[in-house]
């Protein structure tokens, strides 16, 4: 007998709105109209989002940031990771060959997929990856919504 598989209507579209954020974070920037707003402006880091039974974890790619210019917010369903990331020296436009490093404020916004636990959410980081434990709350973890068929 085949094990039933079961279907999460939304995440399809969860996954659709990350690919899209994902698209416009990395691509509008370069759609600005001057080198200076659209490389030294904005931002948003690559995240990981996956579940851990009682738990989410996400992963932030931040290299070269300092963990005190980070801010982690939970506002309901949203985390959002915000930040800043400067030059370390100041060299002048004309002295470059390449420059292709991305500087500025950054934010990235992720819906979570469940109620969490905001007051007991850990942050850690390591070699330039941000790592955010958020508990589930007790409600999300075993919540099941029962539709009635009309």
């Amino acid at each position: 007998m085949a094990d039933l598989i079961r279907w999460d209507p939304f995440k399809d579209l969860f996954e659709l709105k990350d690919v899209f954020d994902r698209f416009f974070s990395r691509n509008l920037p370069l759609a600005a109209k001057s080198k200076k707003d659209s490389l030294d402006s904005f931002w948003a880091p690559a995240v990981d989002v996956y579940d851990k039974k009682d738990r989410i974890i996400v992963k932030a790619e931040l290299p070269g940031v300092d963990k005190k210019d980070v801010k982690i917010t939970v506002d309901d369903d949203i985390l959002t990771i915000s930040g800043e990331t400067k030059r370390e020296e100041e060299v002048k436009e004309k002295d470059y060959y390449c420059s292709e490093r991305i500087y500025g404020s950054f934010s990235r916004s992720v819906t979570l997929p469940v109620a969490v636990e905001r007051d007991k959410v850990k942050a850690s980081y390591k070699n330039g990856v941000l790592t955010i434990d958020l508990p589930k709350s007790k409600e999300a973890k075993g919540r099941v919504l029962e539709i009635p068929i009309e």
